[in-house]
């Protein structure tokens, strides 16, 4: 085994936020992950990738977390195709950040966020199957005495034609693993017309047990000698404790203690949830509120505008002089919208369970990064890396709540100190999960356009006012006060969040106001604001210059193929410019994000009570290639309620410094009897790898939008819309 010295506190400056997730700055190289060949961590291992048991059970490794998205499948798929094994006997397990480390972080990056887990790792987890698979190959060959390109393989059976023998890929697995592995850079990987598995609609490897519930969620764990934990935080951030009564619960059925985390937060410690979290309920406990404890919805919303009338350098893209083009024009377009706080609201509340024994720690977490997992469980019991070890478990949400944000394995790692060599698991309420979570930023946008005598564009200004994700995430990658992360989906940079359209002119500009309220990648990040922004002002715009909404975007998008391309997909499949039934409107709307293109329409009618019908929504998207297209429809089909959920009922309130909205019942979601019908096209490119959990949610709601502002003749330009007498029937 490989020795690894990094040590706890350079591990933990290596890391940084990128995308949703969070990834490490240790390097490591693709190629020696695909062809590493260490000792085993089990017998017949092939390489880090593939277990090839006797009975011919291909074991795919997986390093990436499965949260609902599929991406244990995709990832199985093209270790599989490369492999050409047999699929009905494919199996996966995932690594461990501790094994990982102890390999030369032989795994790589094990974060899952930002839609990167397949986009970024195809390669090399491909190079590891046919590795793999030439290794099976030249095995066989060895046995019969013949040249390794006379043998070739089917579905798990390598074959000799001229001899008309074959076996089976677990009859040579213990022969295959002895092998030198072969040089991953000089092989060929099949090319996507020849994919058997990839790019098909396989089933998914993690569904039949969630269906009947043998499925075992984080939340769900049981140890022997398991105690359980319930956490309080100050209810208004930056606040501290100030005291707390333990003798008060002492005495309650089942309560081991109270434990103080740290200056702001404490735990009581029970037999059961429940009994811990009653007793939590009934402790005194005082609170300094601290400096903000005035701060409010009020508050925060002056600041915002504020920062949108500020004078200073917020420039990121200067294209010509946009404000003086604006100016000179025959006609001026200008609108602000605003986009509120917005909780991730994960089925499975924060939870993680921590045992200690002796120089040990070991966690159980539904994480989005192991290794910062790993790292923040080391940090906590201040023991070595080497000493500690993470088991991923499947996650019941993540939406970017569970990656570079890692409190809650903190918290149960502090709890578990005071209970040394009994596991604790430590589960938040739903009040606690809700009300300190890493919000979406809140922001708000100005945006300026000039429209001349012929309704042609003559220049564009956008200005963005809110909270940024980098200067709590990743202070270091802010320069001169400017964070390029906030304008996602308006970058001049093609292959992630590029704008789709060429003006005359062009400014762009982020004013930083942060508040204090803690901020997280949100499922999408920044390109849901920034697409409802910029796609509802150009429907303001088209209006304005008298255009048919789709082309006009048309005429703006011709140094943009892949964009058009998508939109042009999404208009004829939505069936654009065709008659609809009386009552019934469309909107449409297109934008970039996570390397992927997507466009959206959308057919709604408004009573004249405010009642919003959804009927059908359309969806285009080219992520380049296409692992599994039934994945990445149920991704676009998720991204529906989502997005629809927070254009009309997702807000964050503050009130008093501290969160309002406590559950369900004052944070809903959309219910399923409000859900449009999603149709989806799929115009994959086949030159890039993009992602797909991220990327159509940015036009979920400009789409909706758009068409309401087309029933109603008034733009939305304020969320959530039943703020404003909107509702979903």
């Amino acid at each position: 085994m490989t020795d690894f010295n990094t040590s706890r506190r350079s591990f933990l400056m290596g890391t940084a936020t990128l995308g949703g997730g969070l990834a490490l700055g240790l390097s490591f190289a693709p190629d020696a992950m695909a062809q590493a060949a260490y000792t085993t961590l089990t017998p017949n291992e092939i390489n880090i990738w593939v277990v090839v048991k006797p009975d011919d059970t291909c074991v795919i490794r997986i390093a990436r977390s499965e949260m609902g998205q599929g991406t244990r499948t995709g990832l199985a798929q093209l270790v599989a195709e490369e492999l050409d094994c047999d699929w009905s006997k494919v199996t996966t397990e995932m690594p461990t950040p501790g094994q990982s480390l102890a390999r030369n972080r032989a795994w790589g990056d094990m974060s899952t966020g930002g839609s990167r887990g397949i986009r970024t790792s195809h390669d090399y987890v491909r190079r590891g199957g046919a590795a793999a698979r030439l290794m099976l190959m030249q095995a066989a060959a060895n046995r019969w005495n013949v040249p390794v390109a006379e043998v070739m393989t089917k579905e798990g059976v390598i074959h000799h034609a001229l001899s008309g023998r074959s076996l089976s890929y677990g009859k040579v697995a213990d022969d295959a693993a002895k092998l030198t592995p072969p040089d991953v850079k000089a092989l060929v990987l099949k090319k996507p017309s020849q994919w058997r598995i990839a790019g098909k609609s396989m089933r998914r490897l993690d569904t039949a047990d969630k269906v009947d519930g043998r499925k075992n969620f984080s939340i769900d764990l049981q140890l022997p000698g398991m105690l359980n934990a319930s956490v309080k935080q100050s209810p208004v951030f930056g606040g501290k404790l100030v005291s707390y009564d333990e003798s008060k619960i002492a005495k309650m059925r089942g309560v081991k203690g109270v434990v103080k985390i740290n200056d702001s937060t404490l735990a009581v410690v029970a037999d059961t949830f429940w009994r811990a979290n009653t007793a939590l309920a009934a402790l005194p406990i005082v609170w300094d509120d601290g400096v903000n404890a005035n701060a409010s919805s009020a508050t925060i919303d002056a600041m915002l505008r504020e920062g949108l009338k500020a004078e200073g350098d917020f420039w990121q893209r200067k294209v010509g002089d946009a404000p003086a083009a604006i100016q000179g024009a025959v006609k001026q377009v200008e609108a602000t919208y605003t986009s509120p706080f917005l909780a991730h609201a994960t089925m499975e509340p924060m939870n993680c369970t921590v045992r200690i024994t002796g120089d040990r720690a070991e966690a159980w977490v539904p994480t989005q990064s192991a290794e910062a997992s790993l790292a923040a469980l080391a940090e906590a019991t201040g023991l070595p890396l080497a000493k500690c070890d993470v088991y991923k478990m499947d996650i019941g949400g993540g939406f970017g709540r569970r990656g570079g944000q890692q409190e809650y394995v903190n918290q149960a790692a502090e709890v578990a100190k005071k209970f040394p060599g009994k596991p604790i698991k430590l589960v938040w309420s739903r009040e606690e999960d809700m009300t300190h979570d890493f919000y979406r930023p809140i922001s708000m946008a100005k945006m300026s356009a000039g429209i001349d005598a012929q309704g042609q564009m003559t220049g564009f200004h956008v200005r963005v006012s809110g909270q940024s994700l980098n200067a709590l995430l990743s202070p270091m990658s802010i320069k001169n006060n400017k964070d390029t992360r906030q304008m996602q989906g308006f970058w001049e940079e093609a292959g992630d969040a590029q704008l789709g359209y060429t003006f005359p002119t062009l400014l762009t500009e982020y004013v930083m106001r942060n508040t204090h309220v803690p901020v997280g990648p949100w499922r999408g990040v920044n390109t849901n604001q920034n697409g409802i922004y910029m796609e509802c002002f150009l429907e303001e715009c088209a209006r304005a210059a008298g255009k048919d909404s789709l082309e006009f975007r048309r005429a703006l998008m011709k140094n943009h193929p892949k964009h058009l391309a998508v939109l042009n997909a999404a208009a004829e499949k939505g069936d654009w410019g065709k008659p609809l039934p009386k009552g019934v409107y469309r909107g449409i709307a297109q934008f970039m994000g996570y390397a992927s293109y997507s466009a959206a329409t959308a057919e709604v009618s408004v009573s004249s009570k405010g009642e919003v019908r959804l009927h059908r929504m359309v969806f285009a998207l080219d992520s380049g290639h296409v692992v599994n297209p039934a994945q990445v429809r149920a991704q676009i089909e998720g991204s529906v309620v989502m997005g629809l959920s927070a254009v009309f009922m997702g807000e964050n309130t503050v009130e008093k410094g501290r969160m309002k909205e406590r559950n369900f019942d004052t944070y809903p979601v959309m219910r399923m009897q409000h859900t449009p019908k999603v149709e989806t096209v799929l115009v994959p490119s086949g030159d890039f790898w993009g992602g797909v959990g991220e990327p159509t949610i940015c036009v979920v709601g400009p789409a909706v939008l758009n068409a309401i502002y087309a029933a109603t003749g008034k733009a939305p330009r304020d969320l959530p819309l039943r703020n404003h007498g909107l509702t979903l029937v």
